[in-house]
């Protein structure tokens, strides 16, 4: 009888869920029935702000609707890792290749890169059949001359870790932990030294602005960087380091190592590049040519593997026989190492990952995130799934396979792959690969081949998989959501809207799941009214909800706190703290009324053809003093940018309305101050919540004298336009 490779459980307890949201629902439509009952005749002042929240309550509602989607019904993947090792040997595993792709050596250093390499490098699976495939996008002699002392490293670095049990295997991850943890001994005190040598080498050559000639001349590699080659614009550049051929690709206990790549795809100035898309494409390509393993990997440089068995425990999902030939894909959540007890900038969140990931992929949708993520090659290259499709993988064929080309003749051939004319005419960047046109590709990509027929599977390991870098600073944290937001609303207006090209492909609640997300820069909207009307109206004296005494209050209280409750509830059962659930919040409040407004308006923008797509590359490294704070649980404003200066008007005219609407009801007589604060109750409490949810904000315009405060500028311009409609409707 074949052995069992995984296994799917059903959630429990999901009944209680599906009575509060029933309830939470009839909450909802009560208060549609009363906004639509209660609209004020024309001619009332409020007429306009009552039927701006009423529709803003609508899409609330509607988004709300969306979200259950994937929290309805939970299922959870179970892989036997030690069952794979009963029915295949290591000789009969198969081939894996690893991608690794980085854009930029200063905003993604190459110590932090090489650091993912040898994770890789360092997997618990036989070395001859892994390949490790580097992507440098910015084509950079530094990031290739890290990649060579990677290689000297490995040669100590993997048998230190099969000899240690080393975890995690990034070396960088692994001597930051307290020494305390480490027996330190003689071979820990060595390695170490052998890492800290290596790491100041090449910051020395970083810092330098030059590959020292003396290093040059070592390597024949080094001659491509000869004639003037820039980041946007260098030929094609391939480099097979190790080609598991080699005898002297071994470490030193005589071990084969992994094969190791280096490749820089051509860029040119005038030729469209497609980001991160486009790099993935050709490493699709190069790898076809060198190893063209069945499964690939793909990590983000900074994405470092901290399980040495993450491989083994991927393949039981496509190695099962019965229930894996329709596997496309497998996806892990996005985890990080650097962020606070308490996760200043909601970062993970665990909701995220351990419900609602797991609630689209329960549909066999699980989302590709980009990183992190197994693939099937046949799946990646376009194939569609058929029923007569067995997903069998010819392992005794694949190990070992002698090509005859030579190593140079290799390199030149894949050159040829990733020039910049080689995809002019073909499907790659719409069957084939990464679809292209979108910032978010991986997120598009993944319905595409959902599309095909394929279904693709979610894993949250208890230990996590993979660990990267989170933002430690606010700005940082919003231009990423912006362009994510951005992305993902564009796929929602493009043909790749879930509800048209997945009709009839993907089930109604996985289309569902999708808009969850898709539809996060229109979420914008309702926010941002939410945000700003109700205290505008608190100074005019225009009521927004009904009288706190008054039965039309009860569902508005209802849906506030069971919502609240719930939430709460969800955060702690994931193993975060209170206190990161109120971050979250925050956060939620900054990015909806920020990042994801202007990605609104750019995509609107873009939808006009006034505008063409933009990537940009977040920083993986900060200054000291930042790192400092974030470890203090201190947010990092230090912008002037527009964003900050929208967080801190909002901040000021809710704080400001709060003041003043308290102030002119207050100065009513004893009997209409109780009338007042009956009517005016609940459109308090909304200020008073956003104001205290500001209350870093308002430490940072007024308290703070660090380099992480607000500027004097985004503090005057906040205060004139927040007392803007203050003198326009105070009375």
């Amino acid at each position: 009888m074949p052995y069992t490779l995984f296994e799917t459980r059903e959630g429990r307890q999901r009944g209680g869920y599906r009575a509060f949201a029933a309830t939470v629902m009839a909450g909802i439509a009560v208060i549609w029935g009363y906004r639509a009952a209660e609209i004020p005749a024309a001619g009332d002042p409020g007429r306009w702000p009552w039927i701006g929240i009423f529709i803003s309550e609508i899409l609330f509602g509607l988004y709300w609707i969306l979200t259950q989607s994937v929290r309805w019904r939970l299922t959870y993947n179970f892989p036997f890792k030690d069952q794979l090792s009963l029915r295949y040997s290591d000789d009969q595993l198969p081939n894996v290749d690893i991608f690794v792709c980085t854009a930029d050596p200063i905003i993604e250093p190459p110590v932090l890169v090489i650091s993912t390499v040898l994770s890789a490098m360092a997997y618990d699976y036989p070395p001859e059949k892994l390949a490790i495939y580097l992507s440098d996008d910015g084509g950079s002699e530094f990031t290739f001359y890290a990649l060579i002392e990677a290689s000297n490293f490995s040669k100590h670095w993997l048998p230190f870790c099969r000899k240690f049990k080393v975890e995690p295997r990034s070396p960088e991850a692994y001597f930051s932990l307290d020494s305390a943890l480490h027996n330190c001994s003689q071979e820990w005190i060595h390695m170490k030294k052998l890492f800290d040598e290596m790491k100041e080498r090449i910051n020395s050559v970083v810092e330098m602005g030059r590959v020292p000639k003396e290093i040059r001349d070592q390597n024949k590699g080094f001659s491509e960087w000869d004639n003037g080659v820039t980041k946007q614009n260098h030929q094609s550049i391939v480099k097979i380091i190790f080609d598991g051929k080699n005898h002297d690709n071994v470490d030193i206990d005589g071990c084969v190592l992994p094969k190791l790549v280096y490749m820089a795809r051509e860029k040119r100035p005038q030729q469209p590049h497609h980001f991160k898309a486009g790099a993935m494409n050709a490493l699709i390509r190069v790898s076809s040519e060198i190893t063209n393993a069945p499964f690939i990997l793909n990590l983000d440089c900074d994405m470092y593997s901290n399980n040495q068995d993450t491989i083994k425990e991927l393949l039981c999902f496509f190695l099962d026989g019965k229930r894996s030939q329709d596997i496309a894909f497998v996806q892990f959540p996005q985890d990080f190492d650097n962020i606070t007890k308490n996760k200043l900038y909601g970062l993970p969140d665990q909701v995220i990952n351990e419900i609602e990931l797991t609630g689209i992929g329960t549909y066999g949708t699980a989302l590709y995130c980009g990183t992190g993520c197994f693939h099937r090659r046949e799946a990646l290259c376009g194939k569609k799934y058929s029923e007569d499709f067995n997903g069998s993988v010819h392992l005794d064929a694949q190990t070992n396979k002698e090509d005859p080309k030579t190593i140079n003749e290799l390199e030149e051939a894949c050159k040829l792959l990733v020039d910049c004319n080689f995809e002019n005419g073909s499907q790659w960047g719409k069957e084939m690969g990464l679809v292209y046109g979108c910032p978010v590709e991986d997120i598009v990509t993944g319905l595409t081949i959902q599309c095909r027929g394929w279904r693709s599977v979610y894993y949250n390991p208890k230990k996590r998989a993979f660990l990267g870098v989170a933002p430690i600073s606010l700005d940082v944290y919003l231009v990423q959501f912006k362009r994510w937001s951005e992305g993902m609303f564009q796929i929602f207006l493009s043909k790749y809207c879930p509800f048209i090209y997945g009709h009839g492909k993907i089930k109604f609640g996985a289309q569902m799941g999708y808009c969850v997300y898709l539809l996060w820069a229109p979420l914008s909207l309702p926010v941002l009214y939410y945000a700003t009307v109700p205290a505008i109206c608190l100074l005019r004296g225009i009521p927004l909800f009904p009288e706190v005494t008054s039965l039309w209050a009860i569902p508005f209280a209802y849906v506030f706190v069971t919502k609240t409750c719930w939430s709460i509830v969800e955060t702690i059962t994931c193993g975060s703290t209170l206190k990161a659930w109120w971050n979250l919040q925050r956060m939620l409040l900054f990015r909806s009324t920020t990042a994801f407004f202007f990605s609104f308006i750019d995509t609107i923008i873009k939808q006009l053809g006034l505008s063409q797509t933009k990537f940009a590359v977040t920083a993986k490294v900060a200054a000291e003093d930042v790192s400092k704070r974030h470890e203090q649980e201190i947010i990092e404003f230090g912008s002037s940018d527009i964003m900050s200066t929208m967080i801190a008007t909002l901040a000021m005219l809710n704080l400001f309305g709060l003041l003043l609407g308290i102030k002119n009801v207050a100065a009513l007589d004893l009997e209409s101050f109780y009338k007042g604060m009956n009517k005016f109750i609940l459109q308090t409490l909304v200020c008073g919540l956003i104001v205290m949810a500001n209350l870093p904000t308002y430490e940072a315009l007024f308290v703070r004298k660090d380099k992480g405060r607000l500027p004097a500028s985004v503090l005057f311009r906040s205060v004139v336009l927040a007392l803007l409609p203050c003198l326009l409707f105070a009375y």
